[in-house]
């Protein structure tokens, strides 16, 4: 199996090298590139751009030379050699650069961390495998297409994985749809924190409008039907202590929804509602509202 996996990873591996060094050689921004990298203390920061072009220069060599068969094991020995060389530049770079980036294969600017060091050991021991094959990759894909396909392609996502360069096509993505179907306020029967209440009631239109009138932190809380959490703040209204009683949606996250009553403290009276929905059942009604 060790054989079979040897001979199918060429082309994946220079598919990879290809990517990278095109992104070093066609860009036009290769002198900043180049900058923004290690490259200028350890050659100069007038050799730095021309030491990054020649490094893409090179990898595009290899990854052309690897899909010839007969230019194995050369080729073998040259991709652990580039892999012994990445995690070298990544040391020397972590060490007296710290604040680098990576510069390794887009125009982002990547900064050096354990994914970027197991990337290069990727590649390193992808160079080492390839001695083992005793095929060529064209005969040992078409031999077994299917399964071809899939090692690779698992092959692929494993490198894609460590790349930060490549996070905005499925990490963030990936994150973003989990908070949509994980929000905190998405509706479950796990305790709502009190802070995600207060975020609402902090963004909303109502409490922008009171805010001049309160006097206290969260004074209170309870909750309605299960719909809404109402928070009841300290308040003085023309120097007469009150309650500023606000109404949350309890399951969503929508603070243009947040209702506010100013109740008076002594009355019960509720003397202002701002409410840009239907207000919920009892936000307004005084005798709900403590009095202290």
């Amino acid at each position: 199996m060790l054989e079979w996996i040897a001979a199918v990873l060429p082309p994946l591996v220079a598919a990879i090298l290809l990517w990278s060094g095109s992104s070093k050689l066609f860009t036009r921004r290769g002198k900043l590139r180049a900058q923004s990298t290690a490259l200028t203390k350890l050659v100069g920061e007038n050799r730095a751009s021309l030491a990054y072009r020649s490094v893409g220069a090179g990898e595009a060599i290899l990854a052309l030379l690897l899909l010839v068969p007969q230019a194995r094991p050369a080729t073998s020995v040259a991709v652990v050699c580039v892999g012994i060389g990445f995690l070298a530049f990544l040391t020397y770079s972590r060490v007296t650069v710290p604040e680098a980036s990576c510069g390794c294969m887009s125009a982002k600017s990547v900064p050096i961390s354990w994914r970027t060091f197991t990337r290069a050991a990727w590649i390193l021991v992808s160079g080492l495998i390839m001695f083992a094959a005793s095929d060529s990759w064209f005969a040992a894909i078409a031999a077994q297409p299917l399964l071809a396909s899939g090692a690779l392609l698992a092959l692929a996502v494993s490198f894609v994985m460590l790349s930060a360069e490549f996070d905005g096509a499925w990490l963030i993505p990936l994150r973003r749809l989990r908070v949509k179907f994980t929000h905190p306020l998405a509706g479950d029967t796990t305790p709502i924190p009190l802070e995600h209440s207060t975020e609402q009631i902090y963004h909303s239109e109502a409490y922008k409008t009171v805010n001049g009138l309160l006097r206290t932190s969260v004074r209170e809380t309870w909750e309605e039907e299960d719909e809404w959490r109402l928070v009841v703040f300290g308040a003085l209204i023309d120097d007469r202590p009150a309650s500023a009683v606000f109404a949350v949606p309890l399951h969503r996250h929508a603070p243009d929804e947040v209702i506010v009553a100013m109740v008076d403290d002594e009355t019960g009276e509720t003397v202002m509602r701002i409410a840009p929905h239907e207000a919920p059942p009892n936000a307004d009604e005084p005798e709900t509202v403590p009095s202290g």
